[in-house]
């Protein structure tokens, strides 16, 4: 799929080599290919989720309802592989190669297509779309990490989508609150915590979860005697 990438790139008539784009250029490049993959991700992605297509590709996806990574790694040598055949030693930790972690067809369709789409349509530099990808990579990687890290972007959406499955289904919101497909998580604590930590005091302290109603009436009950 990178060759395929590469080649349509080419095909495109997009720069190799020779002279970068101005930075005013590059900021204003970004931009658009955050809004195509906004849009690209958030149809393909709410596609996935019809029921006459869930279980054929999109379920493998949500086999995880907590974003977090799964590393598999081949004892003798150490490969970092995604499936695991026989002889492969599967570790859980918290790292987040999950985010490709889908039916081949879906993240051709689904993850690599939406942001792939901008540079081609804007006949980009190969050095931007490269920068581009790395941005887009990270930014999936967070997403799926379970962990919200100071400074950068927040995972709560992605992380009550993985728990939903239907709330949330775009990068950026955008289209989410146009659709009203974020309702569920804008009244939750999950969204009060979608912010950028700007701190060292995680927002799980900063903003807990609402205690469950039983506990809260354990915890009354408890207090009278």
């Amino acid at each position: 799929m990178t060759l395929f990438g590469f080649y349509l790139m080419k095909w495109r008539g997009c720069a190799i080599s020779g002279e970068m784009p101005s930075f005013a250029w590059i900021l204003l490049e970004l931009t658009v290919f955050s809004l195509v993959e906004e849009i690209g991700f958030y149809y393909s992605h709410r596609l996935m989720h019809h029921p006459r297509l869930y279980k054929y590709f999109h379920k493998l996806h949500h086999e995880w309802t907590a974003p977090i990574w799964i590393i598999c790694i081949y004892a003798p040598i150490g490969i970092i592989c995604i499936y695991a055949p026989i002889g492969i030693i599967c570790i859980y930790a918290p790292i987040g190669i999950i985010c490709i972690y889908a039916h081949p067809l879906e993240h051709c369709i689904s993850n690599l297509m939406p942001i792939m789409m901008g540079p081609i349509i804007m006949g980009s530099h190969l050095a931007t779309g490269w920068m581009w990808f790395f941005v887009a990579l990270v930014s999936t990687t967070i997403s799926h990490s379970g962990y919200h890290f100071p400074f950068l972007p927040s995972p709560e959406a992605h992380d009550f989508h993985h728990q939903k499955f239907t709330n949330c289904f775009g990068v950026l919101g955008v289209l989410d609150r146009l659709h009203g497909t974020d309702n569920n998580f804008r009244s939750s604590k999950a969204y009060e915590r979608h912010i950028m930590l700007l701190s060292l005091t995680p927002l799980s302290q900063q903003y807990p979860d609402t205690p469950p109603k039983q506990c809260l009436e354990k915890t009354s009950d408890y207090k009278r005697d």
